[in-house]
């Protein structure tokens, strides 16, 4: 396979979103909006599961992605939302999502490599996966599973690790789901003030 360079949109932005404090977390987050009737999909094609593991730094580059692994992270990335949807909860694991997660665990993952560059991981997709599952196994079975939280925004369903002083974070980031609650929560006491003033005026 060839090897591919970062993709990112044609003005120099990355194509993903990092909020969530660890590279599993925000891959579970490329399916946006998962209570909607039609979730946003961030990994639609080859390109753009290239574009995550090496704008997440998962990996540096190596083998270009097929359609068959973006089904592979897809169903990857379904089996750790369960998982930690199960943490959140208090429920069971699910035994499905435990055997995918744990079979992806088990292939050779990523490895770091030093240069005269600096460090580089150089990997093909299967090995990136297999990364991500581990992290997904350490998060859930360590100290960080006590930090797990879902934002709070009612339309976002990111899962993040709240590593804030006293565990006050609510949102998995201020922009643009802080903005959005606080604005929201502005324009309701705005229209609360003005739907008092003419009782209190008589």
């Amino acid at each position: 396979m060839l090897a591919v360079s970062v993709v990112t949109r044609q003005n120099g932005e990355m194509m993903h979103a990092f909020p969530c404090g660890t590279p599993i977390l925000d891959f579970v987050g490329t399916l946006r909006a998962r209570r909607n009737p039609r979730p946003l999909e961030m990994l639609t094609s080859p390109e753009s599961l290239d574009a995550w593991f090496r704008e997440s730094g998962v990996i540096d580059g190596g083998e270009a992605c097929r359609p068959s692994d973006v089904t592979e992270a897809v169903a990857l990335r379904e089996a750790v939302h369960a998982l930690l949807v199960a943490r959140l909860t208090g429920a069971d694991y699910d035994s499905g999502a435990l055997a995918v997660v744990n079979r992806a665990a088990r292939e050779p993952s990523a490895v770091p490599q030093l240069g005269a560059e600096g460090r580089r991981v150089q990997a093909d997709p299967g090995q990136a996966l297999s990364s991500l599952a581990r992290q997904a196994i350490d998060v859930l079975s360590g100290p960080e599973g006590a930090l797990l939280k879902e934002c709070s925004r009612p339309e976002c369903t990111q899962i993040y690790l709240d590593r804030s002083r006293g565990g006050r974070r609510e949102w998995c980031a201020m922009d643009p789901c802080g903005n959005r609650v606080k604005a929201a929560a502005y324009r309701a006491r705005k229209k609360a003030g003005a739907s008092a003033s003419p009782a209190s005026a008589r």
